[in-house]
């Protein structure tokens, strides 16, 4: 009977043992944070997600969701590339032995601060997913001090060399080189690293510390890819007719990009290093000669339209996943009865997964912006009344200092089926309208931007041609002598900048009143 009583007793505590475990497990599964994930690639979500080109009135054609789910799932983890010299001990040796890990482990996410600050990771160690090189000439020179300096790559403070990356793979170590985090992180003066800011080659910086440039340029040579973020490998044709099909609009009579079509590497590495010399960027579908400078990503999550020209709407999370997405492996070719790929040019058949681009968007969404230095004083406080004055809060209203509207590019005259999807002032400030009328990211409009963080983004303007906030109300800047401190097209020594004359007829004093004002945003 004591026997019995016994295992009756054992039964009975190992059942409530098992129930406590289950009604533990099922309070806590409760309480994750369970995020509602949207499908990046939705058919019916990219109908009306893009803004219609200028000349032709069309939306780009986007591929289908068939299509971008085809593509291989890559969720690997990539680790610092560090000067020669400047490795710790062991690191090589571990990278040869730790194997391929996951980049985001979804199961194991139980908070939004999880979900967070995974998409920290991805923003930092997601990689251009078509760069990755198995070459050993190629691996060779990453690890080798002389051909670094010699192309003046210099480590940072912490000895990485900036945008390079490792990725332990099931075929060995490859090469690779960073994706968001190589354009949209600014280094101060002090050395303060603001993710989300942007990336300017002009931008101070610790002394002699210049990104991989050299090496990334030299991968994409070899493996006929036009830019660091184009997810096409292009066809057996002459360099400047990967240009071409990169940047040409043939629907523009007077189209520049039909020069492309010669160039030599040389004559490419001169256009390109001078739209990238205020921070632009030429990048797939944008323009050699009339580059758009990389955009601030801090405060995006207020931003209704993406891209300088609003190339496409920001109705939420998923819109900026998908527009991570396009810019990454998913971009267009087709716009209206213009395709622009060659038979040979082959689109690269790799994506992040859905989990990996909605964590990336909260941790985009949770950016901050750096501390401000700039005091609200008295001068500070006088700048205010004078922005007001001037009737500045038009269009840079506060507490977001932008209307969240659209400007017309100078000489646009929209359509008269506007889609309902645009907020338009229909006015134009004068600023250059190349950008907005003859590149493939042309729309025939500009947004009005945001002036929160003007005082540590440097150069201002779509196209960066204006280096700081007193060039941007001197009036000698409207005249044909004066000499840029930002981007000027190649081969002019001066160079006017139009437009935006607000603030530029002040008196000396309320000019530097307004610009301590604004640098308090």
């Amino acid at each position: 009977m004591n026997s019995i009583r016994s295992r009756f007793a054992a039964r009975l505590l190992t059942a409530s043992t098992l129930l406590g475990c289950f009604l533990s497990a099922t309070r806590a599964d409760s309480q994750r944070w369970k995020p509602d994930i949207p499908r990046t690639w939705d058919d019916a979500a990219l109908a009306d997600w893009a803004t219609p080109v200028a000349g032709l009135n069309v939306r780009p054609t986007h591929i289908s969701a068939r299509e971008y789910y085809s593509f291989t799932t890559e969720n690997l983890r990539t680790y610092p590339v560090y000067f020669p010299g400047r490795e710790p001990n062991g690191y090589w040796d571990m990278l040869q032995h730790v194997g391929p890990k996951p980049l985001i482990e979804p199961d194991t996410l139980t908070t939004e601060t999880d979900w967070i600050e995974a998409g920290h990771r991805v923003f930092d160690e997601a990689d251009d997913l078509h760069l990755r090189t198995f070459d050993p000439k190629f691996i060779a020179a990453a690890r080798n001090r002389e051909a670094l300096e010699r192309t003046l790559v210099r480590p940072l403070p912490d000895g990485k060399v900036f945008g390079a990356r490792w990725v332990p793979t099931t075929r060995g170590v490859a090469l690779t080189f960073s994706n968001c985090s190589f354009c949209h992180v600014l280094y101060l003066p002090d050395g303060t690293r603001v993710a989300g800011a942007p990336f300017r080659t002009t931008a101070p910086r610790p002394p002699g510390r210049f990104p991989a440039m050299p090496l990334i340029s030299q991968v994409q040579t070899s493996k006929r890819v036009v830019t660091g973020a184009t997810p096409f490998v292009m066809g057996p044709e002459p360099l400047g007719m990967w240009l071409y099909r990169a940047y040409g609009v043939p629907w523009n009579p007077n189209d520049v990009h039909e020069r492309l079509k010669t160039f030599t590497q040389d004559e490419y590495d001169e256009l390109d290093t001078a739209s990238r010399s205020s921070g632009g960027i030429a990048r797939w579908n944008g323009s050699l000669y009339y580059p758009a400078k990389v955009p601030d990503l801090i405060g995006i999550k207020d931003r209704k339209y993406i891209d300088h020209t609003a190339t496409h709407l920001h109705r939420g999370i998923a819109d900026l996943m998908r527009y991570a997405a396009l810019v990454s492996f998913a971009d267009t070719a087709d716009f209206g009865s213009h395709h622009m790929l060659s038979k040979g040019t082959r689109r690269v058949q790799a994506r992040l997964p859905d989990e990996a681009l909605y964590a990336l968007a909260l941790y985009i969404y949770s950016l901050q912006p750096p501390p401000n230095p700039n005091p609200v004083d008295e001068k500070a406080l006088a700048g205010e009344e004078i922005f007001r004055r001037e009737g500045c809060p038009r269009c840079h209203t506060p507490p977001l200092y932008t209307s969240n509207k659209l400007t017309l590019a100078k000489g646009f005259d929209p359509p008269s089926d506007v889609r309902s999807t645009l907020d338009i002032l229909r006015i134009s400030v004068g600023t250059d309208p190349s950008l907005a009328l003859m590149t493939r990211k042309g729309t025939g409009y500009y947004k009005v931007p945001s002036l929160k963080g003007v005082w540590y983004r440097g150069h201002y303007l779509h196209d960066g041609t204006v280096s700081s906030l007193e060039e941007m109300f001197d009036p000698d800047r409207l005249k044909e002598t004066h000499v840029p401190g930002g981007w000027r097209p190649l081969g002019s020594q001066t160079y006017a900048i139009k437009g935006h004359e607000f603030g530029v007829h002040l008196e000396p004093a309320e000019r530097a009143q307004l610009i301590a004002f604004l640098r308090t945003l």
